[in-house]
Order: structure tokens, then C-alpha cells, then sequence
């Protein structure tokens, strides 16, 4: 059985940081992409960063340079390491994970967790 647990969310100040972590059991990080989402009310979840099988970090522009993907395969845990956060970083972060083509596309990920809330505030 495969699952992912999400763990790091929570409140913060904008300019503060968060580092989420993906606990993930059944498959591993290390053979799959391995990417983050985030969901705003009444939306689909849209792609925020990727780490693909060969290690390569892929980001969404408006994050990029502020926030860190890395994995650990060890652990078997992904990670996200969020920093200068923005009010418009609030949402719901799923870690996912997907073994096919090149894809950012939330309905491609078959393996999906339960989500964790970050919160920004202005």
C-alpha cells in the first residue's frame, strides 16, 4: 500500500519560512518524480516543484529562488524548504508522486498524500 504524509505546515508572517516533509511508504522517492502542489479554494491543485528521478528540481516562477525541493532517499522522504513566504503562498500542499513521462499536471500524479495548510499572513 502506498501513502504519503505530508507534516510542516502551519502559520507564518510573510517573510518567514516553513519546511514541509513527505514521509512516503509503499514506493520509492528515488525511482519516481516526486513534486509539490498547492491548492487554493475552489481550484485544482497547480504544480509548485519537482524533483525528477535524476535529482533534476524544476520550479513554478513564482517560487523559484525562494524555495528549495530535495529528497532523501534514506529516508524516503521529500522535502520543501519554503522561504520569504507571501501571503499569496497560502493553500493546501500535497506531495505526489509520479512514474511515467515528463509531466506538472496534478491529474497525472498517481500517488497523492493528504495535504497539509500553510498560511501566510500579511
Amino acid at each position: 500500500q502506498v501513502q504519503l504524509m505530508e507534516s510542516g505546515g502551519g502559520w507564518v508572517q510573510a517573510g518567514g519560512s516553513l519546511n514541509l516533509s513527505c514521509t512516503v511508504s509503499g514506493v520509492t522517492v528515488e525511482t519516481h518524480d516526486m513534486a509539490w502542489f498547492r491548492q487554493s479554494p475552489g481550484k485544482e491543485p497547480e504544480f509548485v516543484a519537482k524533483i525528477n528521478r535524476g535529482g533534476f528540481a524544476s520550479y513554478k516562477d513564482s517560487v523559484r529562488g525562494r524555495w528549495d525541493i530535495d529528497r532523501n532517499n534514506a529516508k524516503n522522504t521529500l522535502y520543501l524548504q519554503m522561504n520569504d513566504l507571501r501571503p499569496e503562498d497560502t493553500g493546501i500542499y500535497y506531495c505526489a508522486g509520479h512514474y511515467g513521462g515528463y509531466t506538472n499536471r496534478w491529474r497525472d500524479y498517481e500517488y497523492r498524500g493528504q495535504g497539509t495548510q500553510v498560511t501566510v499572513s500579511s
